[in-house]
């Protein structure tokens, strides 16, 4: 196995399971950089620096690697994202080279384009990379204090889903107020769905064939990646210096919940959960990481440390655990019974040490970062990409939930709990035909 970074700059896990046979099937060979050792890339002082380069791949070049030395690369592929993606942006949503992560800053991926922006009433063209689409009517006249007018031009400033995916339910914080959800698109993905008119009905019906954001990367085009992330209004008992905060305009959309009105408030947003989907050269299934705030909520069977949690009550004999709130949804709602959350399949022993080398390496470079109060749930990788039976190329882990995007289809049954590859593979666009595991395309007009 072989990590192949953008540019070839960052340090690399491979050369441990080199040892543990020669390279196979592709041929690919070490990169010169590539001499730290399983137990080295196990210490925090052999983690690479933190940078604003996002990884292209994690190259699975054996005919019978371990497992789980396999996933460890994945979860280190996925913190490299993590740090890459939410990096400070210039003005331009750019990397800003001069700086580092650590301060509230906006960050490169809320410059991306969100799913609102690109697929339009009536199938129209979506507005090019690095112009705005006009708020909803409602919103208007509210958004000085957005940051899609101060520095950065495109980021979240509309956050107008309040459901999760497939309609299991919207997801209360302690102070009785709905998450809210975005989900982004990075340019490879986007200049993909322009240049082959997914974004309409009548587009996907010429186009006519399976889609496929499988692209040549380079060090200028990393591949398609999309960001699904959700969001928790600050309230009095929060302390926004433990969150990534934006000001966002919070719509409230009658097309969402019957009977609902159009509203939309200007309102101090707390990131919760993130979704990193990287459509990679040796991951034809994509390569999904989920990261949570660490304050979200307790892990089955183990002890409830924290002084109090963003959705779960401790002390609560009544409440429910992972039980949607009774219908009707109303997110105009000043208060909602808060949603009683456990994480169902709790983080393993590698990921936590993982989780704090990585909490470390971000203090280091700043004492009060935001980002070391963020933790990796795990990766999931396909383990047989070319599998020609199993489209969904054989998922490890079998199963992953983020608990704040699937919060009530968390677990282990099969069909039943989440699992990114397992559901994805389903995925078609309008037209009948498969979507290449996003479920994006089907919001064309």
């Amino acid at each position: 196995m072989t990590h192949r970074y953008r540019r070839s700059l960052m340090l690399s896990a491979s050369a441990a399971l080199i040892a543990l046979g020669g390279c196979a099937d592709s041929g690919v060979k070490p990169e010169p950089h590539d001499k730290l050792t399983r137990a080295d890339i196990r210490s925090q002082a052999a983690l690479p620096p933190l940078s604003w380069q996002i990884p292209l791949d994690v190259d699975v070049t054996q005919g019978n690697p371990n497992l789980q030395d396999l996933q460890d690369d994945f979860d280190l592929m996925s913190w490299q994202t993590f740090v890459a993606v939410n990096w400070p942006a210039d003005a331009n949503g750019n990397p800003n080279t001069g700086t580092t992560i650590g301060a509230n800053l906006p960050t490169v991926w809320e410059s991306w384009k969100e799913s609102r922006e690109v697929f339009l009433p009536g199938g129209a063209a979506p507005p090019a990379w690095g112009t705005d689409s006009p708020p909803p009517e409602v919103c208007k006249g509210m958004g000085d204090g957005t940051l899609n007018l101060t520095q950065v031009g495109k980021t979240p400033n509309v956050l107008d889903e309040s459901a999760e995916p497939f309609e299991t339910g919207p997801l209360i914080d302690q102070n009785g107020q709905y998450v809210r959800f975005a989900i982004m698109m990075n340019q490879d993905m986007f200049d993909r769905i322009v240049s082959d008119q997914l974004y309409s009905k009548a587009g996907q019906a010429a186009f006519n064939k399976p889609a496929d954001f499988a692209q040549k990367q380079t060090p200028s085009n990393v591949g398609a990646i999309m960001i699904k992330s959700s969001w928790k209004v600050m309230g009095g008992n929060d302390d926004t210096s433990r969150f990534h905060t934006i000001k966002a305009l919070v719509y409230t959309n009658p097309g969402e919940h019957e009977g609902v009105s159009a509203s939309c408030k200007l309102q101090t947003m707390g990131l919760v959960g993130l979704h990193i989907v990287h459509k990679t050269k040796h991951a034809p299934q994509w390569v999904w990481s989920t990261f949570e705030h660490v304050d979200n909520a307790p892990s089955l069977g183990e002890p409830q440390s924290k002084p109090s949690y963003n959705f779960f009550k401790k002390n609560c004999t009544a409440c429910l655990a992972n039980e949607p709130p009774p219908r009707p949804w109303n997110p105009n709602a000043s208060y909602t019974q808060p949603t009683q959350v456990v994480r169902e399949i709790p983080l393993t022993d590698a990921t936590q040490k993982l989780n704090a080398q990585y909490q470390a390496l971000l203090r280091g470079a700043n004492a009060s970062s935001v980002w070391a109060n963020y933790e990796l749930i795990s990766t999931q990788w396909p383990t047989k990409a070319n599998n020609p039976i199993d489209p969904s190329g054989t998922p490890a882990p079998v199963f992953l939930a983020n608990a704040t995007l699937e919060t009530y289809i968390q677990g282990k049954t099969p069909q039943g709990s989440s699992s990114c590859m397992g559901c994805h593979n389903n995925a078609t666009m309008t037209n009948g035909m498969t979507s290449d595991f996003t479920y994006l395309l089907q919001r064309a007009q």
